[in-house]
Order: C-alpha cells, then sequence, then structure tokens
C-alpha cells in the first residue's frame, strides 16, 4: 500500500473516531425543563418523532447504522424536556421481550442498522450496534421476529478485517 494511501485510510480513522467521540457532545447540558425548542437546535432534528399517551412526544435521534447510540428525548405536553434516555444501553435492550411488534421494538430501540430475512427459519432479524463493552469488544444486538413478533434476541460480535486496518 503506498504512503499517501495509508494516510488518507489513518486521517479516515481518526475522522470516524472523533464523530463517535462527539456523537455524545449534542446531548450533553441538556436538562430537564429546557424548552423543546432548545433540544431540537442542538440535537438537529430527530429522525422519527412519536406520539405519546399523555399528549407529550418522544424525539428519536438514532445513530444508526455506524453509532452506537439513540437518544430518545421525552418532551412533555407542556413543550419541555421530561427526560433523555440511551435506549440502547443494556437497560433499553433488556426491555425487549417475546411477542413485542416491530413498531414496540422500534418505539424502545429507535431505528436499526439493518434487516435481514431467513427464508428457511422464516425469521426477519434486526439489529443494532450497540456501545462496546469495558474489555473493548463490539457488537451488535439482534432481534428475530417470527410472524410478526419477537421470537428472541442474541448478540454477535463484531470482528475486524485485517485488511481494513493496515495500521495495527
Amino acid at each position: 500500500m503506498t504512503r499517501p494511501l495509508k494516510s488518507l485510510f489513518l486521517l479516515a480513522f481518526v475522522l470516524m473516531s472523533l464523530m463517535g467521540c462527539a456523537s455524545l457532545e449534542p446531548a450533553r447540558g441538556l436538562t430537564p425543563g429546557l424548552p423543546a425548542s432548545e433540544v431540537v437546535a442542538r440535537m438537529g432534528q430527530a429522525v422519527r418523532v412519536w406520539t405519546d399517551a399523555d399528549g407529550g412526544r418522544t424525539l428519536e435521534y438514532s445513530q444508526q447504522p455506524m453509532g452506537q447510540h439513540c437518544f430518545m428525548i421525552k418532551i412533555g405536553p407542556d413543550e419541555r424536556l421530561i427526560r433523555i434516555e440511551d435506549t440502547l444501553q443494556l437497560s433499553g435492550r433488556n426491555r425487549i421481550q417475546p411477542g413485542m411488534t416491530p413498531e414496540q421494538v422500534s418505539r424502545v430501540l429507535g431505528k436499526e442498522r439493518s434487516r435481514m430475512y431467513f427464508k428457511l427459519s422464516g425469521e426477519d432479524v434486526w439489529d443494532w450496534t450497540i456501545p462496546s463493552e469495558p474489555d473493548g469488544k463490539r457488537q451488535r444486538f439482534n432481534v428475530h421476529f417470527k410472524d410478526g413478533v419477537v421470537l428472541r434476541t442474541t448478540y454477535s460480535m463484531i470482528f475486524d478485517d485485517d485488511r481494513l486496518m493496515p495500521f495495527r
């Protein structure tokens, strides 16, 4: 590999790493009671807006497919911030139970990274890139649907491809 190409790969890797770290920055400093207009001014337009039973709404800020977070920002009927939750943390993933519908899962975890249908098993599997483990292992969280409801959840490891990581 030529030196300029190696430099380009290194630059791309550094920029992607910085984007991943900076991705948490917009949510910092958002405190309960902040007007919804200020939340949107800082975070940008939400990926989706969910209508809540109490007359409020939840703004979805999913970082899929490459990011590891999905911020669900609860806005009350008074148009003020109530809470922020990163639903791809373990507590959010643990809320996914057999029998849930795809909409219920999306409501909890946000937009998925990808979907894949397995014809032989009849399963539709959605996945999310989730926060890395303390030991640095990277994983995806998978939700298996069959006949329109959650059948089970699994985890899969993400392995680096040495051909794409020439700087080891």
